[in-house]
């Protein structure tokens, strides 16, 4: 399928949910989308030595929170570098001071001080489309995305809460590779062994029911202020679909995605 308009895409549901699900199905019904994952970006530029890189990794050495500023410029920079902000690409400078002081708002030197789409190119062009993944996952996160790009469809995916224990209690990953089954819909064909190295299955220490909720409360704690951020917004961005399963879910998302972009 084809999209005819930019798709500037969020997933936002419970842990569990499915979103990693939902993600590699779009990308395969939709091949202009990409997915740009915030982890990736964080570990892909701590790995190759970048100056963003290695700021991050000073602060993470410390014991501290890699803190917004910081990750927005490494949303940023993968942004312009794939040309999907409206100017031309070019990589974030880093002031001399940089070095020295890791969380100076200052010792950035922004390029592009001001990118926020006014909607233009970015909406019709299909390629610069794409799916944001692990950022934001805060309203002020969220407040300081909008400055660089405008977002136009976050999904809010919605699950019963029986539903997603239920799933917790039968799910089993693989955890070099984190291959995800789960022995009620998606089973390995060897029943405890991974599919691809024939390695044991095992679970997660957080899928313990106990704790998964005490991990949604944690998520509904931050994520209904998010939900109220794009709520708030007159141009109808936040869609809500609900469902037990991915399979159920899954078309309902690629209908939206149609009816807004193709």
């Amino acid at each position: 399928m084809r999209l005819s308009r930019a798709a500037r895409i969020i997933l936002v549901g419970a842990p569990g949910v499915g979103k990693g699900t939902q993600t590699k199905r779009l990308l395969e019904k939709f091949p202009q989308l990409t997915a740009i994952s915030s982890g990736d970006l964080l570990r892909e530029n701590v790995r190759e030595r970048t100056p963003l890189g290695i700021k991050a990794e000073s602060v993470m050495r410390s014991g501290r929170l890699v803190p917004d500023t910081l990750m927005l410029r490494l949303i940023h920079n993968e942004l312009s570098t794939r040309g999907f902000l409206s100017r031309s690409p070019s990589p974030l400078i880093l002031s001399s001071t940089s070095l020295s002081d890791p969380l100076s708002a200052t010792s950035f030197v922004d390029p592009y001080p001001s990118c926020a789409t006014d909607g233009g190119d970015l909406q019709t062009v299909p390629s610069s489309s794409f799916i944001l993944d692990g950022f934001p996952r805060t309203a002020r996160q969220a407040s300081r995305l909008d400055s660089t790009i405008d977002m136009n469809l976050v999904v809010n995916i919605k699950t019963p809460l029986p539903a997603l224990l239920e799933r917790i209690r039968s799910r089993w990953i693989h955890a070099p590779s984190g291959r995800v089954y789960n022995t009620s819909f998606n089973p390995p064909r060897v029943d405890g062994r991974d599919d691809l190295t024939g390695e044991s299955l095992t679970r997660r220490d957080d899928d313990d029911p106990q704790a998964y909720l005490e991990r949604l409360r944690r998520f509904e704690e931050t994520t209904e202020p998010l939900l109220d951020h794009y709520r708030r917004k007159r141009n109808g961005v936040l869609w809500t679909v609900e469902g037990d399963t991915s399979d159920e879910i899954t078309p309902k998302l690629f209908d939206e995605v149609v009816r807004r972009f193709a």
